[in-house]
């Protein structure tokens, strides 16, 4: 039988969500487990009825059907969360030191063990020309950025010193805590704040990083930029962030601006670019010098090629694998002379009455 969500709060079915939420707190300071004569499990039974409640979208679906699907909440009158307490504007002080943030942490994941540190993600922006997003390249760039100290590779100790084992949590690099939340009892694991998870205190700290194992300087780092790259794309660089001591680094993403090309475009897999082809070649055929984005090659205009006729040079295009390529697309420009010679003229007259 569903649980009457209205009833444990003591509101009606037309309560405001103000109405919702005064009539919690008042059962909440009520309730408390902490206070003396507080009732846990009338404090869950209430929580869980406000969590559902304070949500429009949750609430809509308990007034419909009895019970709620969002978050997961699948079964009658189950227990969906506590995110109305924020999307209703719930008070924290009215939990009385409970953090919910902290209590959700150690439910799902800090009885398991203490979760490493990750340092923060950086993003960069690069521009680079055109033929280099067609070939790829390496690049590299210099960053000031938090890193691992080069001097003790990490650890935190002058060279040569000796260890001892850290007090705080007794070698572990972990430190246990109990915290009572609304839920119950749980077990909470937290990385220790004194060695950085290490488990052992050096008993000479390293000058360059004073002992905590990062510090911020320059370093060069080299960008791998992969053929037939586009602009706005973004590449990832795992562990190339921030570092923090004790932890896991955080990623790099660098984002292309590709610059444009006065000659060249890309479609697809192929390159395109146009060549103006004077009148008389056109007519009769010609060999032209074609710059590309790897030299000059050699093209034959075959005679009585049309305005914007096309041509194609197979494999000269962007890489698609080690072994193929797209093509070049050579668009012709057909240049008509502006002004004509008599001789060139008397020749064109003869054309025009051979009906050409």
């Amino acid at each position: 039988m569903a649980k009457d969500y209205y009833s444990l709060l003591g509101v009606e079915r037309q309560a405001t969500d103000e109405d919702i939420k005064k009539a919690f707190r008042k059962l909440a300071h009520k309730y408390h487990p902490d206070k003396k004569d507080g009732d846990e499990v009338k404090f869950k039974e209430i929580s869980e009825a406000y969590s559902v409640l304070s949500d429009k979208k949750r609430r809509q679906e308990y007034d419909s059907y009895g019970r709620v699907f969002s978050d997961g909440a699948g079964s009658q009158g189950g227990f969906g969360g506590f995110g109305g307490f924020q999307s209703a504007g719930f008070d924290a002080s009215s939990m009385e030191g409970f953090d919910i943030g902290d209590i959700f942490g150690d439910i799902f994941g800090g009885a398991s063990g203490a979760k490493a540190k990750r340092g923060r993600d950086i993003s960069i922006d690069i521009e680079i020309p055109f033929k280099d997003s067609v070939f790829g390249i390496e690049r590299k760039i210099l960053l000031t950025k938090t890193s691992e100290c080069t001097t003790c590779s990490g650890t935190g100790a002058k060279k040569g010193t000796a260890f001892d084992t850290c007090e705080t949590c007794n070698g572990n690099g972990n430190v246990h805590e109990t915290k009572r939340s609304i839920l119950g009892t749980f077990d909470s694991v937290r990385q220790c704040e004194e060695c950085h998870g290490r488990g052992k205190i050096p008993k000479e700290k390293c000058g360059d990083c004073h002992g905590v194992g990062v510090r911020k300087a320059e370093e060069e780092i080299t960008v791998t930029i992969p053929p037939n790259i586009n602009n706005g794309e973004m590449i990832r660089m795992t562990g190339a962030g921030e570092a923090v001591p004790g932890g896991i680094a955080g990623d790099l993403y660098i984002k292309l601006h590709v610059k444009d090309d006065a000659k060249f475009r890309k479609e697809g897999f192929n390159l395109q670019t146009d060549l103006n082809v004077k009148l008389t070649d056109a007519l009769l055929g010609a060999t032209y010098t074609v710059k590309t984005l790897e030299g000059d090659i050699s093209v034959k205009i075959p005679a009585g090629a049309s305005p914007s006729e096309i041509l194609r040079v197979k494999a000269k295009g962007v890489p698609i694998n080690d072994a193929k390529r797209g093509d070049l697309l050579i668009r012709l420009n057909i240049q008509l002379p502006k002004k004509l010679s008599r001789s060139a003229k008397k020749i064109v007259e003869q054309l025009k009455g051979e009906g050409v």
